[in-house]
């Protein structure tokens, strides 16, 4: 449905050119939006009009006309001050105006909720293809779907500027998840361009950056062919986002493609965590570690297992980075120096990182 809003800048912009006053009522007598205020206009006078065969009618010196929807559903009641020889042509005019309006509304809603359900999985195979044959949709076209998150609450602007940039083609498409939340879903003409995610990601970080949007995180799936496969990059962008927020909080921008192991860590069952991190830590948590030995690990695993290197960066002496690693050792039962157990140590910091996440937020 049109809001009132529109409808009175449509009937304000027509009366800029005409110089006749016009009303917009429901079916039940309710003014919507008007130019001017009459009481001589009564509700009955609307429903009898409604109630008749005519679809224009002169009562009480204005002019009334019907607006039907593409279905010829009656919408609107429309009413011109007929002071004026021109009222009648202006009324039909404005009658046309407003159910060119409810066309492009009503194909935009239509073309909303596909796109949802489509994300969502809730649409059969032949209902896909039927449907986008009816909005005008390529199906064959390739997509990609984007997830747009900003740490507080976005301003009222943010949503209609990236509808504006990125979702006004006939095959994009931008909506709302929630208060931070934003999908967006993208053609993607060019098919020379390999690197196309990733700079239509950069430029919506751009844009976002300029309006002043703090901690923004923007994940995307991988690109799909076929717009039966939209939903699966839904699911994947979905994906990337929380694990980015596990295992790569510095990224603003992280794509499906580049969470390696940390995809898999994600879809681990919480139990199986647990018992994993009780074995590798004899029932000690990374927590326990003080701040000096989780840097020296961290620096450690930058460097490749580089003890030199290593030491080096830490502005400490190899015997002492050594005397580090040997007491870890003593309290793991892992020595880093050994890829194996490197190997072994980093998948359990990963999986004790992805368990506070999760009991964090109770899933």
């Amino acid at each position: 449905m049109i809001t009132n809003q529109i409808l009175l800048s449509t009937i304000e912009g027509l009366k800029a050119i005409t110089n006749e006053d016009i009303c917009v009522m429901d079916t039940e007598g309710r003014k919507l939006a008007s130019t001017f205020d009459d009481d001589r206009i009564q509700p009955g006078d609307v429903v009898s009009f409604v109630s008749s065969q005519a679809d224009s009618q002169e009562i009480r010196e204005y002019q009334f006309f019907k607006v039907y929807d593409e279905d010829s559903q009656l919408e609107y009641v429309l009413i011109v001050d007929g002071g004026s020889d021109d009222s009648f042509m202006v009324g039909k005019v404005a009658a046309f105006q407003i159910k060119g309006l409810l066309s492009a509304y009503r194909e935009h809603y239509d073309k909303d909720n596909f796109i949802k359900n489509l994300l969502l999985d809730n649409l059969l195979l032949v209902d896909i293809y039927n449907r986008a044959k009816k909005l005008h949709l390529e199906t064959d076209v390739r997509r990609m779907v984007l997830l747009v998150e900003t740490g507080a609450e976005r301003n009222s602007g943010v949503l209609e500027k990236l509808r504006e940039q990125y979702g006004s083609k006939p095959g994009d498409f931008v909506t709302a998840v929630d208060e931070k939340g934003i999908i967006i879903v993208r053609e993607i003409l060019d098919k020379s361009k390999e690197d196309a995610e990733q700079k239509t990601a950069r430029s919506v970080l751009d844009m976002l950056e300029k309006l002043g949007c703090a901690e923004v995180r923007i994940s995307y799936g991988t690109s799909v062919s076929s717009l039966k496969d939209v939903s699966r990059s839904y699911k994947e962008a979905k994906m990337a986002l929380d694990v980015g927020k596990i295992f790569f909080e510095n990224r603003s921008i992280i794509a499906y493609s580049s969470l390696g192991i940390g995809r898999l860590i994600y879809q681990l069952p919480i139990p199986l965590c647990r018992m994993f991190i009780k074995e590798i830590f004899q029932g000690k948590s990374p927590d326990d570690f003080d701040e000096e030995t989780l840097v020296t690990i961290d620096k450690f695993f930058e460097n490749s297992l580089n003890v030199s290197e290593t030491s080096r960066q830490l502005f400490i002496h190899r015997n002492t980075l050594v005397y580090r690693l040997d007491k870890l050792q003593k309290t793991t039962g892992l020595d880093l120096r050994v890829f194996e157990d490197a190997i072994t140590f980093k998948i359990a910091l990963m999986v004790s990182k992805y368990m506070k996440y999760m009991e964090k937020y109770n899933y």
